[in-house]
């Protein structure tokens, strides 16, 4: 594939090329659009890099006509707005696209599986929708023999579109499974792929006894565990660990130049030392006692006891899973649950002593006379002081008792991450009156731009305000008084009930100071450490538990 006009050629010092000189984003570059040079230069490329694919020894290839990439780009009325023979009418807008797919057919011969990817809806207008994908794909297929129809959605634009390419959690599972069917209806002598939110194998399951799709595609499944299909076929389902679609681990470090990983499998990414079979027994077994049952401690108490410890789990409150069980509150993110339940589920199949209602104190710890102690004791609420406020709730607050926050609130974001943006949709959602106030320029400013595109699109439908660059300076009974952290003006909002604030949390490690050379073996993980979210927490955890 060729990205087109989303590629900023940093890098290699170029101009970005596109069908037509509209920029992918408002900040985008503004792309050069090609002329036949330049498209016979990216069909040469195709070509060159088809027979690098085929000599490596792979099985096949396809040539992506999808996702806002290239080829789509000529394809869209969205993007392609040329008056010549590549632009205005459906076959004009098909005639680059068809010329690179039946370069790479005649050099690959009719032997060696060449299929097409696509995008069957790109979710904007003017864009690309079903219907017109249905007309395109049997004139594609008519036009150059290809072996397989590999069917995606989206467009790389910014807007609601693609955040559909990377649909999180917030998105019914197998959401986009009526476009296969779509394509499949057109073109049914081929098979056709289905892709995005299958993160269960009854899923897929389901899809192909339908007749929706002849394969589908589950790249995030593979990430959270690689041996997805060897335990299905085994009919080990229960073992499986499941994809929670919170793109935090996989999309979001593409985004930041990052290698892919996970939040449920720590050890994506880093199979080299963390891999299957690396694992292995302790040389002598210990009596380890964790701290804390949220997603740090509940993995290191799991990897810990796969080594062969003897481990011990307290756990304050009456149950395990820390912050896990109050994001869970938050119906649209209910997945999260899955980072409490599957690891619980692994510790107690492992034996390890889950013990909760248990108050651990320096005293209490040292007694237990352990072996080593890994401390995962979380963090609390960090609290704002506003001047003249009476309701002022942190988030766990907020979504735990709603019902005491009156209709109309303020939702103070300091964190720039899910649990002020989340909070925000979750309690508009309920029918209350939201504004979310920032100082900064932006909001839900660590969560990737993936995700953050349809958080826009729903705040829209649920008529969230977002007041950007405005500090809460005080409250006069039920008028918070805003300033402009440009101008230093200031601004009223009435009739305020209640203010929720999302500013982090304070990291609670006071147990660590306790104990700091009292004991043989003493870790710290997760956010008593320092406050960040559970993807850090299982990676610690994780390299807690196999490092005793």
């Amino acid at each position: 594939m060729h990205v087109g006009r989303h590629a900023e050629g940093h890098f290699g010092r170029t101009a970005t090329w596109g069908a037509s000189p509209i920029p992918w984003s408002p900040m985008g570059p503004i792309p050069h659009a090609m002329n036949e040079d330049d498209m016979k230069e990216v069909i040469d490329a195709h070509v060159l890099t088809a027979r690098h694919l085929r000599d490596a020894g792979l099985d096949g290839l396809e040539v992506h006509f999808g996702h806002g990439h290239l080829l789509q780009q000529f394809l869209s009325p969205a993007s392609n707005v040329r008056t010549d023979a590549y632009g205005g009418s459906e076959d004009h807008r098909l005639r680059f696209p068809l010329q690179v797919l039946r370069a790479v057919r005649d050099a690959m011969g009719p032997d060696f599986p060449v299929g097409i990817r696509i995008s069957a809806e790109e979710f904007m207008s003017p864009g690309l929708t079903l219907e017109d994908m249905q007309r395109m794909v049997p004139k594609i297929v008519a036009a150059v023999p290809v072996d397989f129809v590999n069917v995606s959605h989206s467009a790389y634009h910014a807007s609601y579109s693609l955040a559909t390419q990377m649909a999180d959690m917030h998105f019914p599972r197998a959401a986009f499974r009526y476009l296969p069917a779509g394509i499949k209806a057109a073109v049914p002598q081929l098979p056709v792929f289905a892709v995005c939110r299958f993160n269960r194998i009854e899923l897929a399951e389901e899809v192909l006894a339908a007749g929706d799709a002849d394969l589908v595609g589950m790249a995030r499944a593979h990430i959270a565990d690689p041996f997805i299909v060897s335990k299905a076929r085994a009919g080990r389902l229960d073992e499986i660990r499941p994809c929670i679609a919170c793109n935090q681990g996989c999309i979001a470090m593409v985004e930041l130049h990052q290698s892919v990983t996970c939040l449920m499998n720590p050890t994506a990414g880093r199979e080299a030392e963390w891999g299957d079979g690396t694992l292995t027994p302790a040389p002598s077994p210990r009596r380890v006692l964790v701290v804390g049952g949220g997603p740090a401690g509940l993995e290191a108490a799991r990897v810990a006891a796969i080594r062969g410890h003897e481990v011990t789990l307290w756990e304050r409150a009456s149950e395990v899973g820390g912050q896990v069980n109050v994001a869970a509150r938050i119906t649209a993110r209910s997945e999260f649950t899955h980072a409490r339940t599957w690891f619980e589920e692994r510790c107690r199949k492992l034996g390890v002593a889950i013990e909760c209602g248990v108050e651990a104190t320096a005293e209490r710890i040292v007694a237990f006379r352990p072996d080593a102690v890994v401390l995962a004791t979380g963090s609390t609420p960090r609290r704002t002081a506003i001047p003249g406020a009476a309701n002022v709730y942190t988030v766990a607050e907020a979504l735990l008792d709603p019902d005491r926050l009156g209709r109309n609130l303020v939702l103070l974001e300091a964190d720039g991450n899910w649990p002020g943006v989340a909070t925000a949709e979750h309690l508009a959602g309920l029918g209350k009156q939201v504004t979310l106030v920032a100082a900064s320029a932006g909001y839900g400013s660590r969560i990737t731009i993936y995700s953050m595109l349809a958080v826009r699109h729903r705040f829209r439908e649920k008529k969230i305000r977002v007041m950007l660059l405005r500090s809460v300076r005080a409250v006069d009974g039920k008028t918070v008084l805003l300033e402009d952290v440009t101008t230093g003006d200031t601004e009223g909002l009435d009739g305020v009930d209640s203010i929720v604030v999302a500013a982090g949390g304070v990291a609670d490690d006071g147990l660590y100071h306790q104990l700091r050379g009292a004991l043989p073996d003493l870790r710290m993980v997760g956010d008593c450490v320092a406050p960040r979210t559970a993807l850090e927490a299982i990676y610690e955890g994780h390299a807690a538990g196999r490092a005793i």
